[in-house]
């Protein structure tokens, strides 16, 4: 119920002020399969233009190039170099962990294939060769053969060291055009059901591929721009950086509502316009409401109550997570309308 009235809460300083880097994902931020996402282009290019924006992609089916050009095709203004993978941030943790020039089996694509070249690595597909050890990422062409043959290669063998494990990232979905697909995580979890242990992994929300990007561009002073939680803001809050969560991709806000605390973002918008608008302050009561712009919720006992549903959608989502994600209760034990996580940016 809107209580008539009632004022909105200040607004602060839009996300991007006071950066000097903006980390962007990729799939569900600046495009979806083949198609940009709606004010994307305009707002990484305006980023741009006053301070420095960094790619990050946990994709390891291409190059840094291939992505490049895949995104200048867009109309985004940048080169390779803007570009960090995980397969460039898995390359960097083989290297601290076989000796130069060891022969690889791959699991992947050209991407992988690439860096590993680059770094003057070996490489193979086959487990026969006996590789020093196993680096795998996603590719639409990946089957059974070739998870098989990782398999091959990482079997315990008696007398014999664990052979090193490396996988770009634990995506379990891909965002296309026509849905959801599975990921890199789906593929790892295949191997692991047969060689019963896990990977080291290289891409968010792991260290590896953001101390990459901060040693690439020169600064920590960073805001980490995505759609997912459990790699985007989960990574960002592990590397010690801000963090925006966009509602172009995969997460949605019954996800956002039920974030735990490793994974919370400190914005939520809409779309990449949000990047320089002006972010309404959050205002706390000790009675556990918790106000954005003019919206009101307030937690009573173990119900979520809409005190006031203010003057956007946005703003509601915004307070209802504020006072969930302060009660330190588990979503699981709350009563939550439906109307706080309505989503209105399919």
């Amino acid at each position: 119920m809107r209580l008539f009235g009632r004022r909105s809460t200040p607004l602060s300083d839009a996300p991007a002020v006071g950066r000097e880097l903006i980390l962007a994902d990729l799939d569900g931020v600046v495009y979806r399969g083949n198609e940009p996402i709606a004010h994307a282009v305009t707002q990484l290019n305006r980023a741009a233009s006053e301070l420095r924006v960094g790619y990050l992609t946990n994709n390891a089916s291409r190059t840094d190039h291939a992505v490049a050009a895949q995104l200048a095709g867009f109309g985004l203004t940048l080169d390779a170099k803007d570009i960090v993978t995980s397969p460039q941030a898995a390359v960097a943790l083989l290297s601290q962990t076989v000796a130069p020039g060891s022969l690889v089996l791959v699991v992947g694509g050209d991407g992988l294939v690439d860096e590993l070249t680059k770094a003057g690595f070996a490489v193979t597909r086959n487990a026969s060769d006996r590789p020093a050890a196993v680096v795998q990422g996603f590719a639409p062409h990946v089957g059974w053969e070739h998870l098989a043959e990782a398999s091959f290669a990482l079997a315990e063998r008696p007398g014999e060291p664990e052979l090193p494990w490396i996988a770009t990232n634990t995506d379990w979905t891909l965002p296309l055009e026509r849905g959801l697909a599975p990921g890199n995580g789906t593929l790892v979890s295949a191997v692991h059901t047969a060689v019963h242990r896990l990977p080291v992994f290289a891409g968010k929300p792991e260290p590896a591929i953001f101390e990459a990007a901060f040693a690439r561009f020169g600064t920590r002073n960073a805001l980490m721009v995505g759609d997912r939680l459990d790699t985007d803001m989960k990574g960002a809050r592990a590397a010690g950086i801000a963090s925006l969560h966009v509602l172009t991709g995969v997460d949605r806000p019954k996800q956002l509502v039920a974030a735990s605390s490793d994974m919370r973002p400190d914005y939520i918008v809409p779309n990449l316009e949000g990047l320089f608008e002006p972010y309404p302050e959050t205002k706390m009561s000790a009675d556990g409401t918790a106000q954005v712009g003019s919206a009101r919720v307030r937690m009573n006992g173990h119900i979520v109550e809409i005190l006031d549903d203010g003057d956007s959608a946005i703003n509601l989502l915004r307070a209802g997570c504020a006072a969930i994600w302060a009660s330190g209760l588990a979503i699981y034990a709350l009563k939550v309308p439906e109307q706080l996580y309505e989503d209105h940016w399919q």
